[in-house]
């Protein structure tokens, strides 16, 4: 196993009952993803599900991590499409980066087109909740389109190291020089900032749980609407890729506009997607330059080492991250974006 807290599950038992959570028994669950371990706490109750980082995408130490993430359960859960968080399990020896138990959702793989409506009603649900009046821990920029133009630009930073082709550097720079400089509807509301729909499982009462929240903040709901359409999102996750055609993602937005009742224009809809887009590539050539570095001894900020995670799940964020940064898959969404640019 890549990490000792799935090698061996005695350590987590010891914090558990620090904590004085009661359980049967504990899993450990596939390794699918980069940021964090899970294992199914079996309870008499309810089951839980113990959420332990590998890393922080979000850049902070493990204390303040932790903290931001229970943050994004806690204000998140409000809508009801969020697991409850339930306890945190601090920072040790045994777990470096601490932990949360949160909800254990039952519930099957999204499957696209079919669940998109689902999704749409869960995202409005989380862009519903009202603005607190203290938004810390969680990023809350007064200037949230300016904010996201600024990660993108940070990010693309990252081009010219990953040892990309010449073309793709031209390319995606191009798309760059497209992003406005301004909006005039950027209204701020709680977002996820990470909904790919392999991130929402469907209840058996036919709800979209989003269970992996923890890059949450308030910004721009068009973020989220395009983070879960999006080519690069619907073709990530293994067991729920799909090619949306254009009437598909038109309708996931129609229906989001629906339930939601106020909507952003089209043109700053289709500014959050080409800017999530560009997120997502410069996070592509980020990572292409920094996995094969040795993983973070010292448990200290973001770390995407391959020694974290398994090497079938290495291998398949390998395959779509090169697909991704290709000519090809650049010119796919590109195309799009014009599509919908008149339609939307």
């Amino acid at each position: 196993m890549p990490t000792p807290l799935k090698a061996s599950l005695q350590a987590l038992a010891a914090q558990l009952q620090q904590a004085g959570i009661d359980y049967q028994h504990l899993s450990a669950m596939a390794d699918t993803g980069l940021a964090h371990d899970h294992v199914w706490i079996h309870r008499k109750a309810d089951d839980w599900v113990a959420r332990l980082p590998k890393q922080s995408q979000m850049d902070l130490g493990p204390a303040d991590n932790l903290a931001y993430e229970a943050a994004c359960y806690e204000r998140a859960s409000a809508g009801g499409y969020v697991p409850r968080l339930h306890g945190l399990l601090p920072v040790s020896e045994a777990l470096p980066r601490g932990g949360l138990v949160v909800d254990a959702i039952e519930g099957r793989l999204a499957q696209l087109p079919d669940d998109l409506p689902r999704i749409a009603e869960a995202l409005a649900s989380l862009h519903q909740l009202p603005l607190p009046e203290h938004t810390a821990p969680l990023l809350a920029p007064e200037a949230p389109w300016q904010a996201m133009r600024e990660e993108v630009s940070r990010q693309a930073e990252w081009l010219d190291k990953a040892d990309l082709t010449p073309d793709t550097i031209a390319r995606v720079r191009d798309e760059l020089d497209a992003l406005p400089v301004s909006l005039a509807d950027a209204q701020r509301c709680l977002i996820s900032f990470d909904t790919h729909p392999g991130n929402f499982l469907i209840t058996r009462d036919g709800r979209a749980v989003l269970v992996d929240l923890e890059k949450g903040r308030y910004g721009l709901p068009g973020i989220d609407l395009a983070h879960t359409s999006l080519y690069t999102s619907t073709t990530w996750d293994v067991n729920s890729q799909a090619v949306l055609t254009h009437d598909q993602v038109i309708d996931f937005y129609r229906h989001w506009q629906a339930n939601m009742g106020q909507s952003p224009s089209a043109d700053t809809l289709i500014a959050c997607r080409r800017a999530t887009w560009l997120w997502s590539l410069t996070w592509c050539a980020k990572w292409r330059a920094q996995h094969l570095q040795r993983r973070d001894a010292e448990h200290r900020g973001q770390d995407w080492s391959a020694e974290l995670t398994d090497a079938s799940v290495i291998a398949h964020v390998r395959d779509r991250v090169e697909h991704y940064l290709s000519p090809a898959a650049i010119e796919h969404v590109h195309n799009e974006l014009l599509h919908l640019q008149t339609t939307l």
